[in-house]
């Protein structure tokens, strides 16, 4: 039975959807294909029909999982109708900085759910994961003033002050996550 390209694509996916949120739930040694496959709801056999590797797969979940990341910057911007105050870097690091998104690690950012366990993949995955933070870095540099090299050294340092206060809440009891949290939500001097 042929499967159609629309169905091939919708598969694919489903498969990178899966992976995106169960290799930062998990770790990318955590989430074997076997494990991606089944929860996309497909066997472990149709994997080859979309990826060559499990390397292959990671890099298209960190840019799926990098993808989210960056609507979420950009949707800061946007003041809806429900809360209508000025969003824009300041609402998304607090959001970053947020009880749910210390939570929720599949849903949120891979650089505080991976980057110690993409230190340890391949060049290819590695770029990856090195490409999406640049695009993240560019983001938030976009909504600082300064020189162009002020505004991403403040970027940077503020986009790894987050991820490191996520990485370490995340590690830690509940008394040392609220007070990393609470000591990063405050305005950088």
């Amino acid at each position: 039975m042929r499967v159609s390209q629309a169905e091939k694509e919708r598969s694919r996916t489903r498969i990178v959807e899966s992976a995106a949120r169960l290799l930062r739930e998990r770790g990318v040694d955590g989430a074997s294909v076997a494990d991606v496959m089944s929860d996309a709801g497909l066997t472990h056999g149709g994997f080859y029909r979309h990826f060559d590797t499990k390397d292959a797969m990671v890099r298209a979940a960190l840019d799926s999982a990098f993808d989210q990341m960056v609507h979420r910057l950009d949707a800061a911007d946007t003041p809806s109708s429900s809360d209508p105050s000025p969003g824009g870097l300041s609402a998304f690091e607090q959001l970053y900085l947020s009880d749910a998104h210390l939570a929720a690690p599949g849903q949120g950012c891979p650089v505080a759910a991976l980057a110690g366990d993409v230190g340890r993949t391949g060049r290819d995955v590695r770029e990856t994961f090195a490409q999406g933070v640049r695009r993240i870095v560019s983001g938030m540099a976009n909504r600082l003033s300064g020189s162009r090299a002020q505004r991403r050294a403040r970027a940077w340092r503020r986009l790894a002050m987050m991820a490191g206060a996520v990485a370490i809440a995340r590690a830690s009891d509940p008394d040392t996550a609220t007070e990393v949290l609470e000591a990063c939500r405050r305005p950088l001097p």
